[in-house]
């Protein structure tokens, strides 16, 4: 029997050292999934630490089939996908107008971009957008498969995802083009 095997029957037995092995394996490159889908770095912890307590109610489902964080990254992805699914269905025109106003006045006076920013610029795109940029750039979902995830129609699914890539080029053309001044 393997190391992670061990940590797995740990963990099924409850044993607390099992459990913080296994967290502490994955957490890092979890908590990187959770700040993507997530507003802030606080609500990105609490992504984690409810993502970790289902993976843990539910090890016991995992077979053994395909690797296991990529088993613990789909319970963390669908953890956020739910924390904001009532969310998304209660934003009106109205607030995406407003969220997508604050994400245009809120310049880096820095002058230059790094990968904090465009996460943070990610961060910081309206909620459905967000989730759908995630889901199809980062994860390799289908707009069929988000449209299932969402409970959204595959064209709504497709519109959110053109208009997450606009606004992210928009800012970033707008940050390239403050570097370029200062150099």
């Amino acid at each position: 029997m393997d190391a992670i095997q061990k940590i797995i029957k740990g963990c099924l037995k409850g044993r607390k050292t099992d459990q913080y092995r296994l967290y502490a394996m994955h957490a890092k490159k979890m908590f990187g999934v959770c700040l993507r889908y997530a507003e802030n770095y606080e609500e990105a912890q609490d992504v984690l630490q409810d993502g970790f307590v289902k993976v843990f109610q539910n090890l016991s489902s995992y077979k053994g089939k395909g690797s296991l964080e990529g088993w613990i990254r789909r319970i963390i992805v669908n953890t956020a996908i739910e924390r904001y699914r009532g969310r998304m269905y209660h934003l009106s025109i109205d607030d995406i107008a407003h969220e997508e106003a604050a994400i245009s006045s809120n310049d880096h006076e820095e002058g230059h971009l790094h990968a904090k920013d465009i996460l943070s610029l990610v961060q910081k795109l309206p909620v459905q957008y967000r989730l759908v940029f995630n889901l199809y750039a980062l994860e390799g979902f289908s707009h069929k498969e988000i449209g299932k995830f969402l409970r959204i129609s595959e064209s709504t699914s497709r519109s959110n995802l053109t208009r997450a890539r606009t606004i992210l080029k928009e800012k970033i053309n707008k940050e390239s083009e403050i570097l370029l001044r200062v150099i």
